[in-house]
This record gives C-alpha cells, sequence and structure tokens, in this order.
C-alpha cells in the first residue's frame, strides 16, 4: 500500500505573497511533487484542447459567495474596493471582476443575491470545433466541475438536473451565457436536444441519497441510461456514462465493483456485489447501466465509453468523488472527506465507521475531470478505470485530515482548546473493505495518470469549508 501522498516532504499548497497592488493577500499556489507550480490543467491530445488556466478555474469554485459580509447597507459601496477583494483573497485569485457580488447580513440572517458582475473569459472557438455538450448531472460535484471546464474551452453546454442532490448554486454563476443552458428534467424521462457528445453522470451518489427512495435510484440508473442512449443513437452523438459519478461499484468502485474480491481492481474484473443489500440500489443500477450501454453500441452502432471512476467509494461514505473544497459539495451528505474535514474545524470529534483498517484511494478533482474529456474524445471504447492508486486506510485518512485542519488553523491564528479525537463506530452494511483502481488501460490507452495528491485537495478542501463557516452558511 502507497502512503506517499501522507508523506510527501513538499507542502502540497503554499501561502505565497500576493503582487505589489495588495501586498497583504495570501494567495494559494499548488506544487507538485517535484515542487514545480502547477498553472494549467487539462491537456491537447485526441484533436480537443482541455487546458484552462488554473487561477480562472479555481476562482470559480473556490469562491465566496458572500463577496461582503455587513450589517449596513451603506457599506455596499465597498464591494469593489480593496478592502473587498482583501476579505476573500486566497479564494478569488485576483478575479475579482468574474465574482458575484451578494450580500449577506448576519445580523438578519440574510442575503441579497445578484448576478455576475462579468462572465469569466471562454475560448472563441469558430463553429467547426465548437461542440454542443449535454451533461446530466451537470449541477452536481462532478457535473459542475466538468461544465465550469467545457464552459471555458468555448464549447455549448446544455445541463439537465432535477436538483434532487445538485444545487443551482454550483452552476449559477453561468447561466445568462449565450454558451449555457440549464434545464430542470429528471432524466427518468425522455428529452430531446440536439447534442454532439453526451456526459451521463445523473444519479445520487451518496448513501444517504441514492438509499432515501431506492427504487428511485435503479430508475434513474436504468430508464435515465435508457433515454440518454436513445437520444445519442437518434442524433448520433458520442455517448459517456460514469460508473461513477456517483461513486459507483461496478466494477466498481465504483460501485460496479462492489466488495471486491480482487485487488486492485482492473476493468475486466466483474465485480462482487450483494443484489439486494441496502446499497444494491445504486450498485446493480449501474451494473445494468453499463449493459445497457454495451448494448446499444453492438445493437445500434452507438458511439459509447464507459469511465469507472475510482475515489470515494460511496458507502463508507467517503468525499468526494475526487478530493476538493467546494460549494459543490454538501457538507453534510455523508461522505468522508467532507464529514472528517466540518468535524475537526468545528472541534468535534471525528467519526470513523468499522475498525478504521478498510481502504480507499482518492482522487483530485481535475484529475478526474482530466480522464473523463480524454476518454470522451479517445477512440477506447473499453472500459476505463479512472483514479488514484495511492491507497489509504480510512484511519490513517481521519489522522491525515486533522493534521491538515490544525496547519491551516495555525497558519490563520486560530486557537484551539483542545485536539479533535477519532472515535470508531460500526461499519455500514456492505462496506467495501479495499477500493483501489488498476490504471494501465488510462495510462496506455489515453496518456492519462494523476497530477494531483490527496494532501493538495484536502488543503484546499479545509480552506474552502473554513470560509463557508466563517460566512455562517455552513
Amino acid at each position: 500500500m502507497s502512503h506517499s501522498p501522507v508523506s510527501s516532504a513538499s507542502s502540497a499548497f503554499s501561502l505565497a505573497s500576493h503582487p505589489p497592488a495588495h501586498s497583504s493577500l495570501n494567495q494559494i499556489t499548488t506544487l507538485d511533487k517535484n515542487g514545480q507550480e502547477i498553472t494549467t490543467v487539462g491537456f491537447n491530445r485526441f484533436g480537443f484542447d482541455s487546458e484552462v488556466p488554473l487561477d480562472v478555474l479555481r476562482s470559480l469554485y473556490l469562491r465566496s459567495h458572500y463577496v461582503l459580509t455587513t450589517n449596513n447597507l451603506d457599506d455596499v459601496n465597498d464591494l469593489d474596493s480593496g478592502t473587498a477583494e482583501l476579505q476573500h483573497a486566497k479564494f478569488l485569485q485576483g478575479h475579482a471582476a468574474y465574482q458575484s457580488k451578494s450580500i449577506f447580513h448576519p445580523d438578519t440572517q440574510a442575503i441579497s443575491y445578484t448576478t455576475l458582475s462579468r462572465f469569466p473569459p471562454v475560448k472563441l472557438l469558430p463553429p467547426s470545433q465548437r461542440k454542443r455538450i449535454l451533461v446530466t448531472g451537470g449541477a452536481g460535484f462532478v457535473g459542475s466541475h466538468l461544465v465550469d471546464r467545457l464552459m471555458l474551452l468555448g464549447h455549448e453546454v446544455t445541463v439537465l438536473d432535477n436538483f434532487f442532490t445538485g444545487s443551482k448554486t454550483t452552476v449559477s454563476h453561468w447561466i445568462g451565457h449565450p454558451n449555457f443552458e440549464m434545464v430542470r428534467h429528471d432524466v427518468v424521462e425522455p428529452f430531446m436536444i440536439e447534442c454532439d457528445q453526451i456526459y451521463h453522470l445523473a444519479c445520487p451518489a451518496s448513501p444517504p441519497h441514492y438509499q432515501f427512495n431506492a427504487v428511485k435510484t435503479i430508475k434513474t440508473s436504468f430508464m435515465g441510461t435508457l433515454n440518454m442512449l436513445g437520444l445519442a443513437k437518434r442524433t448520433k452523438a458520442r455517448f459517456l456514462i460514469s460508473s461513477t459519478s456517483v461513486q459507483t461499484d461496478r466494477r466498481a468502485i465504483t460501485e460496479v465493483y462492489g466488495d471486491p474480491e480482487v485487488h486492485p481492481q482492473t476493468e475486466d474484473y466483474w465485480g462482487h456485489v450483494n443484489p439486494i443489500g441496502p446499497r444494491a440500489c445504486y450498485d446493480e443500477g449501474k451494473r445494468v447501466a453499463e449493459t445497457l450501454t454495451y448494448g446499444f453500441q453492438r445493437q445500434d452502432g452507438v458511439d459509447v465509453r464507459v469511465a469507472l471512476s475510482f475515489s470515494p467509494g460511496k458507502g463508507y461514505p467517503l468525499l468526494l468523488t475526487p478530493l476538493t473544497p467546494f460549494s459543490q459539495v454538501n457538507p453534510y451528505d455523508g461522505r468522508v472527506v467532507s464529514n472528517f474535514i466540518v468535524q475537526a474545524l468545528k472541534g468535534e470529534d471525528m467519526t470513523v465507521y468499522g475498525d478504521g483498517k478498510q481502504t480507499r484511494s482518492f482522487q483530485y478533482v481535475h484529475d478526474l475531470i482530466d480522464g473523463l474529456i480524454a476518454l470522451m474524445n479517445s477512440d477506447e471504447t473499453r472500459p476505463v478505470n479512472i483514479g488514484n492508486s495511492d491507497e489509504f486506510t480510512i484511519g490513517e485518512f481521519a489522522e491525515l485530515v486533522r493534521d491538515i485542519v490544525e496547519k491551516v488553523q495555525d497558519q490563520d491564528g486560530d486557537v484551539r482548546t483542545r485536539r479533535v479525537n477519532i472515535v470508531y463506530k460500526e461499519m455500514p452494511t456492505d462496506d467495501p473493505q479495499k477500493r483501489r483502481p488498476d490504471t494501465t488501460r488510462a495510462k496506455e490507452s489515453l496518456a492519462w495518470q494523476p497530477r494531483w495528491t490527496v494532501r493538495m485537495g484536502l488543503e484546499e478542501m479545509v480552506r474552502y469549508y473554513k470560509a463557508k463557516m466563517a460566512e455562517g452558511s455552513i
């Protein structure tokens, strides 16, 4: 088992002084394993350029929704001042012009929303290169990150979401943009549109959500996939299904793999799933969705791609499909990373289910989006694992989160009354004991491999949640 992310000698993030105009600004800088600054994400491969500046992308999801907190309306005129920028320097990254100007009033617990003052700059593509892309579940965690990337790249993006677990706020910064459309729609019902590519990510991802209405969950996996494949057949669009946008078990670990008997899991492993357990609605739903996808490929010639995204396995509740800070993630949805971070920031004991020896592999959201885009635009039609092979026990991971939270608190001068403890509770039913992907196929077919360490995602996520808690929104 690899422990490199835990013992990495260099810090993934450093707080560097912002240029002269605001000498007191602290800016987040991301360093790779070799200590070199990462300034872009994406690539130019398979005839598709997906590279965008990291600071612009980060300004979208690491932004504060409340640019100014005030009890005095006279302070509203200060929104564009240097003082306002200083309040959220770590998150604006010098892109204040593209931030919401909403105002939070803590005395009355009210917020005044506004639209963006200006949309972030997007590439101006010629019609021959601009694609019409449909993203189902585009208001969810993975979907909203994918939407941000596709929008910045200059494509026309339509988001389809019923907002059962997703939120309008995750993509609200694009509403009104001529390249963007958001539609409230349940994929269980047919939907008609003209498109070139379909990223099918729609499905509840966390155990509390997908177990809330088990029948609806399996209907979403089957009927939703059936409807989107029918759309792809009619429009001749390329179709990509993520057997994980919901941390699936397919094969899994993407839920298709269930509680795998083979470790690490390759794409050829068929899985080990309980078909009648509390997680079966999600696990079996993902498996039948894959069956349906390849049925349409063989019978109707639909151009399909299957991504097996590894990240936190849902059951345990791991947090993000990728590790990332964010507004797009519900801090109370029952997944491990968000649970640990919020508990530690609040000074509450951190809850580990089971003995803490079950393992998970986590990947950063930018790596996942890179992998999805690479697969969509490649010629690879076999299932492909997209994940990080660095593996942690849950107990080790809890200790790492606690250490990073303490590091951030120390940097910010916060005083702790005590060190939070790690407490152990009963293991959820059918929770997988081991999950780690074999990503050889992705490396060979897509020239893709993770660039980001777990520490990078955790520290960024801790800072995001810390800011949200200071706002009073958590």
